[in-house]
């Protein structure tokens, strides 16, 4: 019983023919992708792709002004993996991303040189290759990293994001063919901090990519996390992880495009609210091309809103443009915490405060076994149980 109250909801399928039916006015393709800042107007609110960030906070780092010096600090674990840094067009970067917003082209325009990470063709590495990026208090600092696989290399990446001032950042990813690849960002900024990111990834034919996006801390993180394929066969699954408290907006946008035949995709994000004013956004969005025969893909979104005054707004999009494909869906829901779980458990014997813990648990499980990966999870955990405790003594 205990199972089917922390895993139960609504889900919503969608007919591909119904879908072909009703294309959107404009295809997710057709949106602005330039390395121009001055392709990209200063965001009013109005936009689409920014209609519930709140702009009004961000003019100054939507500016077009450069780097502050010292604003920000970049250490990596692993220095065998470091590669001669790219400047624009130089190598393999801007072979997967190109902007698709004016906070992704201040951070191409304002990166002289971009991180570059090359992981050996052919190589299983066996230790993670951690990346701390930590900024300062008061400064605004622009990042990018290309992280590239060789073909049927084997890798984990984790980005760890902590420290405050205000930040856009771009992170690149190739994956060579019949790469195994998983990017981990955490984001565990000080509460006054901003950060707006485009993550892109290239995945090549028959290779596996993850993308995984924990996000705690920051007043403002907006991450827009996008794939498309190199070649057929590939397989690419993106996971969230996010909790707001009270005046934090987090927002992330999922984008995979089909462009290639027999590749699966598979999005799933997962949040929690608590606090006046806290609010999170999901947008994902799905395009199957007209080539993209076979294509098996699936997106969910579900939210666990735990006190008054918290909002959650989850937007799955799913464009079609072939009848041939294995299967494509999406599912989305918001619900408050639930009064009855939580008697359920009291009324044998466990406290309110350890009943909470164990519903918010039960919540993130399947995503969080999907990450898989110990040196996220469990520290994820600890963070979700701190975040808690925080709502407890609130």
């Amino acid at each position: 019983m205990l199972n089917s109250l922390l895993t139960s909801s609504p889900k919503t399928h969608i007919d591909p023919a119904a879908q072909l039916a009703a294309v959107p006015e404009k295809s997710r393709a057709e949106r602005t992708a330039s390395f121009d800042v001055a392709d990209f107007p200063m965001p009013h609110g109005r936009e689409e792709d920014w209609r519930f960030t709140p702009v009004d906070r961000l003019t100054g780092l939507l500016a077009d002004e450069p780097t502050d010096e010292g604003a920000m600090t970049v250490e990596v674990s692993d220095s065998s993996v470091i590669a001669p840094p790219l400047a624009a067009g130089e190598g393999v970067r801007g072979t997967a991303l190109i902007p698709g917003d004016r906070a992704s082209a201040l951070a191409h325009a304002h990166s002289r040189k971009a991180l570059h990470l090359l992981l050996a063709a052919d190589t299983e590495y066996a230790e993670p290759v951690r990346v701390q990026v930590r900024g300062a208090q008061g400064k605004r600092s622009n990042g990018h990293v290309v992280i590239e696989a060789g073909a049927n290399a084997h890798a984990l990446v984790i980005l760890e994001h902590t420290g405050s001032g205000e930040h856009t950042a771009n992170v690149e990813v190739v994956v060579g063919d019949g790469a195994h690849l998983t990017v981990v960002s955490v984001q565990q900024w000080a509460d006054d901090a901003i950060h707006l990111a485009q993550h892109e990834a290239l995945v090549g034919r028959d290779a596996t990519y993850r993308h995984i996006a924990v996000t705690l801390g920051g007043a403002i993180v907006r991450i827009n996390a996008n794939v498309k394929y190199a070649g057929p066969g590939a397989d690419a699954t993106l996971l969230g992880v996010y909790f707001a408290d009270a005046h934090q907006h987090l927002e992330h946008r999922t984008y995979i495009d089909h462009n290639a035949p027999r590749c699966k995709s598979l999005v799933t994000y997962k949040g929690a609210l608590q606090g006046d004013g806290a609010h999170s956004v999901w947008v994902g969005d799905v395009l199957i091309g007209a080539e993209a025969e076979g294509t098996d893909t699936y997106e969910l979104n579900r939210n666990l809103v735990l006190t008054d005054g918290a909002r959650a707004d989850s937007v799955p999009n799913l464009e079609i443009e072939t009848g041939d494909i294995a299967g494509a869906g999406h599912a989305s829901s918001t619900g408050r915490f639930d009064d009855e779980q939580l008697f359920y458990l009291q009324a044998r014997g466990i406290p309110e405060h350890e009943a909470r813990r164990l519903v918010v648990r039960g919540f993130f499980a399947d995503v969080i076994n999907k990450i898989g990966v110990p040196d996220v999870v469990d520290p994820l955990m600890a963070a979700i149980d701190e975040e808690l405790a925080v709502g407890d003594t609130a």
